[in-house]
């Protein structure tokens, strides 16, 4: 079957977020299941052109008439990646933006562009397409402007995160060149909104999301992000597919970053990575206090108006019982990276890093013994796939992914891998820390739950497999 995902960002050439490691992992997945596979991006002024060969060139009609583009193509994993050429992107210091802070002006026209060329290389390439997997709110635009052209190739658009939907004025949808129906804007009459990531919930054929959980999370009023309705009319073409995690590049056995390795059968590796990681971060080297580790952005979507909030915040009043360390790495919100800088001056058993880097994210996630996600709201999440991979116990809010992938060890003794919070509250955190720590004790107990943790199946294979059967069942073809 021939798969055209289409996606502003992808490993190995461009990456702002999860989404690019999802198209960089899922598409090899499917190419080494035997379906024939090609990414569809653009080609940023900062991709290596190296290896690149020449693919087609064509127009694409935009309000400034008929726009020159071309492609350029390179096999990675066994997949075609196709690079969009235009000044849009290969003119452009970044992605979105010149910085994660300052999107470009134009990227409505930037982006009804790509999604029309997306929609236009089939044809212009005579490369014909049995599905057009479309990946938020930059490929919203893809399905219509597909059955605009008369293909008739079936399309499945995936959320990423909801919350990201392509909200533009809605004048700005005169540089696409067409009249676009009523379902690509969103709001109310005369304060109407072009809206890119809900013209793909209206076009296609079918909408997946990054986990069961966050598939029915995003049909309530709390986490629909003003489209829960849409997405409950739409529910019966909704679904919700996990996410897998690249278990090569995340792997104790062999991990590139840190030389003290270890499995599920031999845990002395981790120990010891633990007690350097302890010392290298001035905590005191004792294996009897649990490690606890927090490797994220310094925001409020991950916990920290919860942790750091009020007269005395949650991890103060955790770090002054004197029965737990913990280690936070991460970049963010300025308020709270003086907060926490602040307390690393005053609590022994925390250590801050105001950065971020691979090895350090590594090493946090292999030596500590607990992971703590508070997320007020996670699609999917790839920090507890980690940490379950590692050994190392996710205590996390049961939301989206999360709940998905943990198994709550006060519920279940003989099947958890972690700890969840109900509710995300100061509470809350305390209450399923507290159960982590106290369950830490139990020696046998947690080298029992490390080892169910560790021989989970979170790889890209069983995702690939959702997939194909998806596909399958759109087309035609029967497998």
């Amino acid at each position: 079957m021939n798969i055209l995902m289409v996606s502003s960002e992808a490993v190995p050439f461009s990456k702002s977020g999860g989404l690019a490691d999802v198209l960089g992992a899922l598409s090899p997945a499917l190419a080494k299941k035997g379906e024939n596979v090609r990414i569809f991006m653009p080609m940023y002024s900062f991709i290596n052109r190296k290896g690149f060969r020449k693919d087609t060139s064509y127009t694409v009609p935009m309000l400034s008439g008929e726009i020159a583009v071309s492609t350029l193509s390179r096999k990675v994993s066994g997949v075609e990646y196709i690079g969009l050429v235009h000044p849009y992107f290969t003119e452009r210091k970044g992605i979105y933006g010149d910085t994660s802070f300052t999107p470009y002006p134009d990227n409505a026209e930037r982006f009804m562009l790509f999604a029309k060329a997306a929609a236009l290389y089939p044809k212009a390439s005579g490369w014909k397409a049995d599905i057009v997997h479309c990946h938020d709110w930059t490929a919203g635009f893809v399905p219509f402007y597909l059955k605009e052209a008369g293909e008739k190739a079936k399309t499945v658009f995936t959320i990423h995160n909801l919350a990201y939907q392509g909200d533009f004025s809605r004048f700005d949808a005169v540089f696409g060149a067409d009249r676009l129906p009523q379902e690509m804007f969103s709001g109310n009459a005369g304060s109407e909104r072009l809206n890119m990531l809900k013209g793909g919930l209206e076009c296609a054929d079918r909408i997946t999301t990054v986990s069961p959980t966050y598939a029915r999370e995003i049909q309530t009023e709390k986490y629909g992000c003003g489209l829960d309705w849409l997405l409950r009319e739409r529910s019966g073409d909704l679904s919700g597919i996990l996410n897998g995690m690249d278990t090569h590049e995340w792997n104790p056995k062999a991990d590139s970053f840190f030389p003290e390795h270890y499995s599920s059968r031999d845990l002395s590796g981790k120990a010891a990575l633990k007690a350097r990681v302890q010392k290298e971060a001035g905590l005191d080297v004792d294996p009897s206090i649990p490690l606890f580790s927090m490797v994220s952005r310094l925001a409020d979507q991950k916990g920290y108006a919860e942790l750091l909030g009020g007269n005395h915040p949650v991890l103060e009043e955790l770090l002054l019982t004197g029965s737990m360390q913990m280690i936070i790495i991460g970049t963010g919100d300025r308020h709270y990276e003086e907060k926490l800088m602040e307390m690393a001056g005053r609590y022994p058993n925390l250590s801050v890093k105001i950065a971020f880097s691979s090895t350090t994210a590594h090493e946090a996630e292999g030596a500590a013994d607990f992971f703590l996600m508070p997320s007020r709201y996670e699609p999917c999440g790839l920090n507890q796939m980690y940490s379950l991979h590692y050994g190392t116990l996710p205590v996390a809010h049961r939301t989206g992914g999360l709940a998905d992938t943990i198994v709550d060890l006060t519920e279940h003794p003989d099947t958890g891998t972690g700890f969840l919070m109900e509710n995300l509250s100061s509470e809350s955190i305390i209450d399923a820390v507290k159960r982590a720590v106290d369950f830490y004790a139990d020696k046998e107990g947690m080298r029992k739950a490390i080892r169910r943790a560790m021989t989970e199946d979170l790889s890209w294979d069983r995702s690939a497999e959702e997939y194909i059967s998806l596909y399958y069942s759109l087309s035609n073809k029967g497998k």
